[in-house]
């Protein structure tokens, strides 16, 4: 299933996960520090969605709340739930 989500609070636009079941099977983030983001993606393609949220949940930038690693936890949340219905 893919899922685009739009990021709040953070210089990159747009979370975009396809999810295989629990399992993230490709991951782009749209703006942002490109190499940090495509660096992020890379890492967690492949991992299970769960360990990706528990990991990046909650993660600021700067004097940010949030961050593109917690917008991507945040992005996999919501998948995850239209997944289930």
């Amino acid at each position: 299933m893919k899922y685009v989500y739009e990021n709040r609070g953070t210089c990159s636009r747009q979370t975009i996960i396809e999810l295989e079941g629990d399992v993230i099977k490709s991951c782009q983030i749209v703006g942002g520090c490109n190499g940090n983001t495509k660096g992020i993606c890379k890492l967690v393609t492949g991992m299970k969605a769960d360990d990706v949220i528990e990991r990046c949940k909650g993660i600021t930038c700067g004097f940010k709340p949030t961050s593109c690693p917690d917008q991507l936890a945040k992005a996999l949340l919501a998948a995850k739930e239209a997944q289930e219905k």
